[in-house]
């Protein structure tokens, strides 16, 4: 017999109903279905269960649909490590297919795409250099990226746009231009803005580095960059692919901004994608941004974090959207949380 005071609830007395007549957030008819042989990516979208993030997917793809349809302002940010994974040829691929109005770089990411460009590979053995004090010290990085901020002060554009036009003009043999997200940006006259946090990325450290011409570079591209934020009003598109701290910052700026310059931004769709959903990037890209702006307005704008690697899901998103004639799906029904 228990020594407690407190006995356990006899539980003859709850009252209880059918099964029948509860609402459910989960039915069999929103679950996935097993793949066909030879599906194609149409299908396999389709095939994905119509809960969580398999239907912030299938509702963000059809929003990026939307927004090219509308000719809506599609904006890409891109952290180094999608570049530096390989990710270039499917970019371009979308700058072709009308997919990516404006993109947003770091300073790895130009990094990457550089040495990319003009080598065919990138990314150190940081430990390995580390240890001998010759981590970040390659002579073409450090002297040419540095160049690039000369020339954009110099004939005032962004440096992203100074990225460009300085790897296609011959002053370099640029023998990996095909795989350039930079070059063919520039070509396609799809503007690119370049964001440094100075101190973070290797040519700062090159005695070539100019404060005073970095500075004024990713000002001029903070200024583009919000310009290019303006034309999302309304139904534009912002998507953030791996970059955890800089470029969710930027991006909450110019939100900023051109809502004081009196455009409401509104309503627009955002996305974080990344292997790990960061403080910033969920606060600054997937949740302020698309917050209602007043307590009367119908919250139309949506934000959207999907976690995963960007080789996997980066390619799956762009073969989606590929798929320009694809009927829409059927599972169109809101998020079950």
């Amino acid at each position: 017999m228990s020594i407690y005071s407190t006995q356990p609830l006899v539980l003859g007395g709850l009252e209880t109903y059918p099964l029948a007549s509860r609402k459910s957030k989960v039915h069999v008819r929103d679950f996935a279905k097993p793949p066909r042989n030879n599906a194609s990516v149409a299908a396999l979208i389709d095939s994905l269960p119509a809960f969580l993030a398999a239907q912030d997917l299938r509702d963000l793809l059809a929003a990026i649909r939307r927004a090219r349809s509308q000719r809506r302002a599609i904006l890409w940010g891109l952290g180094g490590h999608v570049i530096k994974v390989g990710l270039g040829p499917v970019l371009i691929d979308l700058m072709r297919r009308g997919f990516v109005s404006g993109i947003a770089m770091n300073g790895a990411a130009l990094i990457h795409d550089f040495e990319i460009a003009l080598a065919g590979h990138t990314s150190e053995d940081v430990e390995a250099a580390l240890g001998e004090g010759k981590f970040g010290m390659s002579e073409e990085t450090g002297k040419y990226v540095n160049e690039i901020a000369k020339l954009a002060a110099r004939i005032r554009i962004g440096y992203g746009e100074a990225a460009g036009q300085f790897l296609t003009s011959g002053i370099l043999n640029a023998r990996h231009a095909d795989a350039s997200v930079l070059i063919s940006a520039y070509r396609l006259r799809v503007p690119v803005t370049v964001h440094l946090a100075i101190g973070t990325d290797i040519p700062h450290m090159h005695p070539a580095a100019d404060g005073a011409h970095l500075g004024m570079a990713t000002l001029h591209d903070f200024r583009l960059f919000s310009a290019m934020v303006k034309e999302m009003h309304p139904g534009g598109v912002y998507i953030n692919w791996g970059s955890a701290v800089v470029l969710p910052e930027i991006f909450l700026k110019a939100v900023s901004v051109v809502r004081n310059l009196g455009v409401p931004l509104y309503p627009i769709t955002t996305a974080n994608f990344d292997f790990v959903q960061h403080y910033r990037p969920l606060q600054n890209v997937v949740k302020r941004p698309t917050a209602a702006t007043s307590s009367k307005m119908k919250n139309q704008s949506r934000g959207y974090a999907i976690t995963g690697h960007h080789e996997i899901l980066l390619p799956l998103v762009a073969a989606a959207l590929a798929i320009t004639s694809a009927s829409p799906s059927k599972k169109s029904k809101k998020n079950k949380r």
